[in-house]
């Protein structure tokens, strides 16, 4: 009788997952039931891939629901604790839910305009999605690991899902290669700590850890140090992040923008998970290995972007030095940090979607990147586009109000930085001074769609009505929320693991931000 209930606890826990993975199957069926329409280029196939990708946003946005009713319903995790049930796992689903369902858009934008993606792409995204919302939920190493590996697969063939493109094949061996690799650390960090511990739990290793154990056992410190090294791999933080610029300019943009802002939120979401959960009471372990991490991913993202003509390697290195930033969150060791780490994907996640629809959109379907050429004059076009683009870099930059909210993320960041246990001042300071460099880059973009002429033979395609609401939608929550930051503050005060206390995100200074704050107190 108690096998049943617990494995009835576990279905429950697990049901947004087994929606997606059978939907996903589903789709996968259908896809093969006419081999015809997996030839790339027939008119079928072509049908068949934006019907798919239609039919993937409707299975996102029912998973979306059937997560905040066991959010509200306050579905709790397994009994033995290693399938979480807190706001934080939800939280951070809804997040990859909303990014999956703007990537997919994108795919089907992406794929009007050059037919080059067979139907079993959006399949394997939804797959990928799977993974990350079990990581989202694991509390045990063995999930984690689990979780990494059906995300993983799943993205090594979707980077180079285009196989009209040499440069997507090269960006998928380098990135299965790369990730094999990183994926080696991780797993022989579990064993070294499973080894030391006696359990893949994060409760239990966060129990012996409290015991004062983790400073005496070489053991440990080893395993803790690789799996540092694994996470570090999978958030593209510096120095292990050289994968990322020539991985992402390979993929094909709607995947480039999907590993951008998606996949980034899972690992950061059981990166923190596990450094809070398990590894907090031996943060005089890692602390000082992270604490440079953060560092020098911001110094280094930030410097590298500033030559780079190419828009998506710019983005690349803009996604490593907001790796740097999320790294902040995590050093800060509390539950402001968390709090400031949800609210930070779901800035990321507007502006990065709207930022590569934008691109897709000029890019008109050419297998090479945009360069910053391309934006050149913009305004004279398409005003309406190029305001967008402007939004979705000054939120990446973190400017008050036009930035939109942007600067409330990392605000709430530089807060659970400089007002916890340990105030974090100096880490704090280089955030400042890195995202002043970073403002070179950013508004050199601006400055070429609005001071720029236009050149006579480059003509800027129409645009899709998905691509279109997708664009006007990250454009106009991003400004709505940098007003008014109170429903997404709210929401990622409990989005708390079930180890910490809600409540998270400290106020605002009015003497600081007075018509931001004010907003926000109406």
């Amino acid at each position: 009788m108690g096998d049943l209930v617990s494995a009835s606890g576990l279905l429950r826990a697990l049901a947004p997952e087994l929606l997606l993975a059978s939907g996903a199957m589903a789709l996968l069926l259908t896809t093969v039931w006419h081999p015809q329409a997996n030839i790339v280029g027939r008119a079928e196939g072509a049908e068949r891939t934006s019907m798919m990708a239609r039919f993937a946003m409707v299975l996102c946005l029912l998973v979306a629901i059937v997560v905040v009713i066991a959010w509200a319903d306050g579905v709790a995790g397994t009994a033995d604790q290693r399938i979480a049930g807190d706001g934080f796992r939800w939280a951070i689903d809804l997040v990859v839910l909303l990014g999956t369902a703007f990537a997919l858009m994108l795919l089907d934008a992406e794929h009007a305009r050059s037919a080059a993606y067979s139907p079993e792409v959006p399949v394997l995204m939804l797959l990928a999605t799977c993974g990350m919302m079990m990581l989202a939920a694991a509390r045990d190493l063995m999930f984690v690991f689990l979780g990494i590996e059906l995300m993983s697969l799943a993205v090594y063939v979707l980077a180079g899902v285009n196989r009209r493109s040499a440069r997507g094949a090269e960006s998928a061996i380098k990135y299965f290669l790369l990730g094999a690799f990183s994926t080696g650390f991780l797993l022989y960090g579990m064993a070294l700590i499973f080894g030391a511990t006696g359990s893949t739990r994060l409760v239990d290793i966060g129990a012996w850890v409290a015991q004062g154990q983790g400073s005496s056992s070489a053991m440990f410190v080893v395993g803790l140090g690789l799996l540092i090294v694994g996470f570090a791999f999978k958030v593209a933080a510096a120095p292990f992040h050289l994968w990322t610029p020539d991985v992402y300019d390979g993929s094909p943009l709607p995947i480039a923008a999907y590993m951008a802002a998606v996949v980034k939120t899972a690992a950061f979401a059981t990166f923190a998970r596990v450094m809070i959960e398990a590894m907090s009471g031996a943060s005089a372990r890692w602390h000082p290995a992270v604490w440079w991490l953060a560092a020098i991913t911001m110094v280094i993202g930030n410097v590298l972007a500033l030559s780079q003509r190419n828009l998506v390697r710019m983005l690349a290195y803009s996604s490593i030095a907001h790796a740097g930033y999320l790294l902040v969150a995590i050093v800060s060791n509390s539950a402001a940090g968390i709090s400031a780490l949800v609210f930070y994907t779901v800035s990321y996640t507007l502006a990065t979607m709207g930022a590569f629809a934008v691109l897709i959109t000029i890019n008109n379907g050419r297998d090479r990147a945009p360069t910053l050429s391309d934006l050149e004059g913009l305004w004279l076009v398409r005003p309406g586009l190029s305001v967008a683009m402007a939004v979705f870099f000054l939120a990446f930059l973190g400017m008050p109000l036009v930035g939109g909210m942007g600067f409330f993320a990392k605000w709430y960041v530089l807060q659970a930085a400089l007002q916890g246990s340990a105030p974090q001042t100096t880490l704090a300071i280089v955030l400042v001074l890195s995202s002043v460099v970073s403002a070179a880059y950013y508004l050199t973009v601006i400055s070429s769609m609005f001071m720029r002429p236009r050149a006579d033979d480059s003509a800027v395609p129409p645009i899709g009505a998905l691509t279109q609401g997708l664009i006007a939608f990250a454009a106009v929550a991003l400004l709505i929320f940098g007003v008014y930051p109170t429903p997404i503050a709210r929401l990622a005060r409990v989005a708390m693991p079930s180890s910490l206390v809600a409540g998270a995100i400290p106020p605002v200074p009015v003497r600081s931000i007075p018509l931001s704050t004010a907003s926000a107190k109406r």
